[in-house]
């Protein structure tokens, strides 16, 4: 009499039980990857802290749960089936959402001076707050990151419009995406009565929101555009003055979408090309992918811009 070894059913292991594991994989490891690799995540607004975190304990929650079942033998219909694939692979995609969320982190620029000694920098939870030192401001300026850039990594290059007297907000926006947030503005100039005159201004896609929100308050009396354009027309929007300045070797704001801008935007706008300038250089992040490659040193376009910025400013009054 022959007997015939059959393999017990709790040791075979059907492709979803693996799927399972490849999901709570990811969950756990690719926010902890990003939460200890990149000090720019805790640094920034706290959406995407939390997202990480919610997303650690779910893949921790979901492999306790793999444990607890992996002697059970579950079938199921191929409708249950085909939905349990489906929602391994939103899990999957979800992570690469995060993945795609890991933020450019500040590295010290080429402006970098140090601590100023006539700025003061706080930084709080959703805003980077540059006060000049001595008499109290009355012009301000309210930037809006570029998308999936830390806040910090403008924080050198917009220094010296603070030792020339101008109260700087550098806003932590949702997930490091301004237009998530688009009135985001309008808390940091509450915060601050005593600036009667105001800009707002942002990169690239910051300096979309910043377009946006700059058309429809009106008490914002100027438009600060870095490697940026608007949306939206804002011919017919009186009292703003609006400065444009972009990178003649930039591969994202091309220079022929910065000079299609020219007829969204106000009659009297001013323009600055940087020439050799590119995208990154407008803050400082380190290099982007799908920038072109510039034709000058960073120290020197960096002057540029840091100089246009100043006498923007500067030269602003309220209306």
């Amino acid at each position: 009499m022959t007997t015939s070894l059959k393999v017990p059913p709790a040791t075979r292991r059907p492709a979803l039980f693996w799927a399972s594991v490849l999901c709570v994989g990811a969950l756990v490891l690719v926010p902890l990857w990003m939460l200890l690799g990149n000090p720019a995540v805790l640094r920034g607004h706290p959406l995407l802290p939390a997202l990480l975190v919610t997303a650690v304990v779910v893949g921790l929650l979901w492999a306790v749960l793999l444990w607890r079942r992996r002697r059970a033998s579950r079938k199921r219909s191929a409708l249950r089936a085909a939905g349990a694939w489906a929602g391994r692979v939103a899990v999957l995609a979800l992570v690469a959402m995060l993945v795609w969320l890991n933020p450019f982190a500040y590295q010290q620029g080429a402006v970098a001076t140090g601590t100023s000694p006539k700025a003061s920098v706080a930084e709080e939870l959703t805003a980077i707050v540059m006060r000049p030192e001595g008499a109290p401001a009355t012009k301000g300026l309210v930037f809006y990151p570029g998308a999936r850039v830390e806040a910090r990594a403008y924080v050198d290059i917009l220094k010296p419009a603070v030792d020339a007297g101008v109260l700087v907000v550098i806003l932590k926006t949702p997930l490091n995406l301004s237009l998530l947030d688009g009135n985001q503005a309008r808390g940091a100039m509450v915060a601050h009565p005593e600036i009667s005159t105001w800009t707002v201004g942002g990169h690239s896609l910051g300096g979309v929101s910043a377009g946006s929100f700059a058309l429809s308050n009106r008490d914002v009396d100027g438009l600060l555009l870095y490697a940026s354009y608007p949306l939206d027309s804002m011919r017919d929007r009186t009292g703003l003055r609006v400065l444009s300045i972009s990178g003649s070797e930039d591969g994202l704001s091309t220079p022929g979408k910065i000079d299609a801008s020219r007829e969204l935007l106000p009659r009297d706008a001013a323009f600055v090309e940087v020439q050799g300038g590119n995208h990154a250089f407008f803050g400082d992040y380190g290099p982007q992918p799908g920038d072109g490659e510039p034709g000058v040193g960073r120290d020197v376009a960096q002057g540029q811009i840091t100089a246009a910025t100043v006498a923007f400013l500067t030269g602003i009054e309220g209306g």
